[in-house]
C-alpha cells in the first residue's frame, strides 16, 4: 500500500506583509502605553534641568531702572559659579548640612534599622499597628510638621520647658547653637518610618529556611539578625542612606517655617533655603541657577562617594 503525502501549501505572498504589518504593531505598542509618561517625565524632570543649567551659564542684563529699556542675554561661563561659591552664607549653609548628616543620617538609619528588627522579629506583638503607627508621622507634611514642633520649641507654649524646670534645666532648643538639632529632630521624626517600611520590606523578602536552619542551630535572636538580618537588608540600608544623603542637601521646609520663630536662622541658612532667597529676593536666577546645580553636583558626589566606599568594604 502506497501513500501519498501532499505538498504543503505554497505560503500565499499576502501574508508575509499581513503578518509584518503585525510586528509593527507589536512593537510600536509599548511606546504608545509609555508616550504619556514619557511627556510628563521630560516635561516635569529633564526639560527643567536643561533649563537650570543652561540659565546658571547665562546672564541676564537689564537696561533702565526697571529694565524697560530692554533686557538682553549674554554667555557667563563660569561667573555665576564663581560668584555663587564666592558667597560665605552659601558656602556656611553647605557646611551646615554636611554636618547635619554626619549626626542625623546615622542616627535615623540605626533607628529605623533596630525598629524593623523589632517589628519582624517572632515575639513582636500588633506589628501591623506599630509599623503603621511609625510610618504616620512621614504622612504629615513637612511644613504642618515642623508648625507642630514649633509649638514644642516655643518658650511659653511647650509644656516641654515646664517639666524641664521642675528637674532644674532650662534648654534652648532654637538657640544658634541648638536649633539645627531641632531641626533634626523633626526630620528624624518624619523620615524614620517611612525608612523602616523600606528595610522592613527587604526582611520580609529572606527565605523563611534560613530562619528555620538557624532555629534548628539554636541561634539567639542577636545572633540571627547579626549573621542573617543585617547582612541580607544590606541593599535596603544603601538605599536608605542615599536617599536620606540627598535629602539633607535639599532640607528646606523646615528651616523655612521655623525662621519665623528661631532668630538663629537666616534666610540662607540651608543650601535650598540660600538658592530661593538668591531667586526670589535679590531677583538673581541665573546665581539661584547656579546654586542649584551646586547643591545637585554635591549630592550626587556624597552618594557616590558613599556607594564606593562600602562597596569597596563589602568587597
Amino acid at each position: 500500500m502506497t501513500t501519498t503525502r501532499t505538498a504543503p501549501a505554497a505560503r500565499r505572498p499576502a501574508d508575509v506583509p499581513r503578518r509584518s504589518k503585525r510586528t509593527g504593531a507589536a512593537a510600536r505598542a509599548p511606546w504608545l502605553l509609555l508616550a504619556p509618561f514619557l511627556g510628563l517625565f521630560v516635561l516635569t524632570f529633564l526639560l527643567p534641568i536643561v533649563v537650570a543649567i543652561l540659565s546658571s551659564f547665562t546672564k541676564v542684563t537689564r537696561s533702565g531702572l526697571f529694565g524697560e529699556a530692554g533686557v538682553t542675554s549674554e554667555f557667563a561661563g563660569f561667573s555665576n559659579y564663581a560668584q555663587a561659591l564666592a558667597d560665605g552664607s552659601f558656602v556656611a549653609s553647605i557646611g551646615r548640612m554636611l554636618l547635619f548628616g554626619i549626626v542625623q543620617v546615622p542616627v535615623m538609619i540605626v533607628l529605623c534599622t533596630v525598629l524593623a528588627l523589632m517589628l519582624e522579629s517572632a515575639s513582636a506583638k500588633w506589628p501591623g499597628f506599630f509599623r503603621a503607627a511609625y510610618f504616620m508621622p512621614y504622612g504629615v507634611p513637612g511644613v504642618i510638621a515642623t508648625i507642630l514642633w514649633s509649638f514644642l520649641y516655643v518658650p511659653g507654649l511647650s509644656p516641654l520647658f515646664d517639666v524641664a524646670k521642675i528637674v532644674g534645666l532650662t534648654p534652648d532648643f532654637l538657640g544658634a547653637n541648638s536649633v539645627l538639632w531641632s531641626i533634626a529632630n523633626i526630620v528624624t521624626w518624619s523620615y524614620t518610618g517611612y525608612n523602616m517600611l523600606i528595610i522592613v520590606a527587604q526582611l520580609k523578602a529572606i527565605p523563611v529556611e534560613l530562619y528555620e536552619a538557624a532555629k534548628v542551630d539554636g541561634a539567639s535572636t542577636w545572633r540571627v539578625a547579626r549573621s542573617i538580618q543585617l547582612p541580607l537588608i544590606r541593599p535596603a540600608l544603601m538605599l536608605t542612606t542615599v536617599f536620606s544623603i540627598i535629602g539633607t542637601l535639599q532640607l528646606f521646609a523646615e528651616a523655612q517655617v521655623l525662621k519665623t520663630v528661631a532668630p538663629a536662622i537666616d534666610s540662607q541658612y540651608t543650601p535650598n533655603l540660600s538658592a530661593y532667597t538668591t531667586a526670589f529676593a535679590y531677583n538673581d536666577y541665573n546665581v539661584a541657577a547656579a546654586q542649584s546645580v551646586i547643591i545637585a553636583v554635591a549630592a550626587f558626589a556624597l552618594s557616590f562617594a558613599f556607594l564606593a566606599l562600602t562597596n569597596r568594604k563589602s568587597s
